[in-house]
């Protein structure tokens, strides 16, 4: 395998590596967007009604959410090493544009989001109960603004705007154009509904799990059962309407037609001859996802007929196994669209500015990425092994394993000494 390894092409090294670690990242994102939005809703249930079941129900959940937070930020900042090691050229060539919103997203919302979630964790009964809602909040917030300037960045590769070429470099002159980039907007909203669809399936597995089990914490379950459900159903088609809304922003060579025709005789003559058209595996990766959705969208119309009976919510086995089994669904769903978006670029990193070859970074042979090649890929393979793991432990504890705002045990008061003489 290694001596396989040594002698292939470093592009095609550099672009699986970060295919594998950039795909595997992105499904602790969607999974912490949506969980965080459905437990600072929980959380404000509790708060105003004072509901005791949704108090337990913000620990039990906000716990899964810390949990794959936690080792989802491990995760992107690996991944953000292979831009220093892989691709010193984009980075050369498009810094100056590409690194604005990456650096407004570590400096303006990820370190805001870390320092609020960890008053939130720790200011649990410390703090004013309205306080620790808010909190939450702006963890989530800042949580949605992180994501939408790593998709300004994505989306500038996608459809380059507000920028000139100066000496070969690019140099950014309109931010509002960069900021209010189509590709970026419709691609958020479908990330945004995306990540809610992906939590509503896992709140609604873990729950399936548990009453399936015939459970002791039947109601505890049966109302995170009817908000996983509900968030599904809201979910699944802006999910659909916002992907197919970025169709008309998308390359002429990814769709085809007289359009692909024109733009590859075009690059043909301003860069010379190359495969511009969309590989295979992009129209693989549409193929998957629209059929993926169908499933969601068939999983999402037997919830809306079981939604209004309670009763089935808790007693039907059949439907607890099948809401078990769709927990996968929307991360297949994510990951083939990304193919979709990502592969479907090629041969560009940035399209029709920079190549992707060109944006390799200069005298890194196979030796060198083969090596980072298998660090990268053992260490990705062993967190999200352990996300899972750890997710499975504590989801299938249930709400009394819940350590998350537990009290710490007293310790027993130190037995009163006589004086001895």
């Amino acid at each position: 395998m290694e001596r396989v390894l040594m002698g292939a092409d470093p592009l095609v090294l550099a672009r699986v590596q970060f295919a594998l670690t950039a795909g595997t990242h992105f499904l602790f994102v969607a999974l912490t967007l949506g969980l965080a939005t459905l437990v600072a809703l929980t959380q404000t249930r509790a708060v105003v009604s004072g509901s005791a079941v949704h108090a337990r129900m913000v620990r039990f959940w906000g716990q899964l959410y810390v949990i794959n937070y936690a080792v989802g930020i491990v995760t992107g900042l690996v991944m953000e090493f292979q831009f220093g090691l892989n691709w010193s050229g984009l980075s050369r060539v498009t810094g100056n544009v590409f690194g604005a919103p990456l650096a407004l997203e570590t400096i303006v919302a990820f370190f805001v989001e870390s320092t609020f979630l960890g008053l939130w964790i720790f200011g649990w009964d410390r703090l004013n109960r309205w306080v620790h809602l808010a909190l939450i909040w702006v963890v989530t917030l800042t949580a949605y603004l992180s994501a939408y300037f790593v998709l300004v960045a994505n989306g500038w590769l996608q459809r380059p705007v507000g920028f000139v070429m100066v000496d070969g470099v690019a140099r950014l002159d309109d931010v509002g154009a960069l900021l209010a980039n189509p590709t970026a907007l419709l691609a958020f909203f479908h990330v945004l509904f995306g990540g809610l669809l992906t939590a509503g399936f896992f709140m609604a597995g873990v729950s399936g799990f548990h009453l399936l089990r015939r459970t002791s914490e039947v109601e505890f379950f049966r109302r995170s059962m009817r908000i996983g459900l509900l968030t599904v159903m809201v979910s699944v088609m802006p999910v659909v309407v916002f992907g197919g809304m970025q169709f008309q922003y998308a390359q002429p060579t990814k769709t085809g037609g007289h359009e692909a025709a024109a733009a590859v005789a075009d690059f043909t003559a301003r860069f010379g001859p190359d495969d511009y058209r969309a590989p295979v595996l992009a129209g693989v990766g549409e193929a998957v996802m629209v059929t993926v959705w169908l499933l969601m969208l068939l999983v999402a119309a037997v919830a809306l007929v079981k939604f209004p009976f309670g009763r089935w919510l808790v007693r039907g086995r059949v439907f607890h196994v099948l809401m078990i089994a769709a927990v996968p669904l929307p991360y297949v769903a994510m990951l083939a669209g990304w193919v979709f978006r990502e592969v479907g670029r090629q041969p560009w990193m940035v399209y029709g500015v920079l190549k992707t070859r060109d944006a390799l970074s200069p005298g890194v042979g196979s030796g060198a990425i083969t090596v980072s090649f298998v660090a990268f890929s053992v260490l990705f393979a062993v967190l999200f092994g352990v996300n899972a793991w750890l997710l499975a432990r504590f989801a299938r504890r249930g709400p009394e394993g819940a350590g998350l705002g537990a009290s710490p045990p007293a310790e027993p008061a130190a037995p009163l000494m006589s004086p001895t003489f």
